[in-house]
């Protein structure tokens, strides 16, 4: 696919999801995070040089790069850069949109990895009214609640108050 696109000029559009494609195939679909994360850090530069007015669909190539980051084991990074697209998803789209509530899933993953239990319960907490709304067998409700059930389960000083889902 890349190759198909790689003498296009480099404003053009279709170059740049072509771009993206190849980052996401190979970070999803071939399970190389560190062969993905130059690809998808290219992609997201892309974007902020010519199509910084696509707020959207630079939150989603920051996410993508955030997520990778995520799989290759630098919880740190990922965290920051988590937060901040979450943060600005919330701005743009308010807390009920469908991707900013895939988006907290993704900050929710990374506060889990770090062993910050009392933040990723909380924001669960917070995602899952608005989840709810996609319906109780929306794979993202789904994924939200089989969430804060880890999280949960993994405290044992909570008590069994603590522990209820709703």
């Amino acid at each position: 696919c890349w190759k198909t696109y790689l003498g296009r000029p480099e404003r053009d559009w279709v170059r740049s999801g072509a771009l993206e494609m190849l980052g996401n195939a190979l970070w999803k679909g071939g399970k190389q995070p560190e062969e993905a994360l130059p690809v998808l850090e290219a992609s997201v530069a892309l974007r902020r040089r010519y199509w910084s007015h696509d707020i959207q669909g630079f939150l989603g190539a920051q996410s993508s790069v955030g997520s990778c980051l995520e799989a290759i084991g630098r919880h740190d990074e990922s965290l920051v850069l988590t937060r901040e697209v979450y943060a600005r998803k919330v701005a743009t789209c308010g807390v009920s949109h469908v991707s900013t509530i895939l988006f907290g899933y993704n900050l929710t993953v990374t506060l889990i990895s770090l062993g910050r239990w009392d933040e990723s319960t909380a924001l669960l907490r917070d995602l899952l009214p608005a989840a709810s709304a996609l319906g109780s067998d929306h794979k993202l409700t789904l994924n939200l609640k089989e969430n804060l059930a880890y999280a949960l389960s993994t405290q044992p000083d909570y008590t069994r108050d603590n522990l209820c889902l709703n």
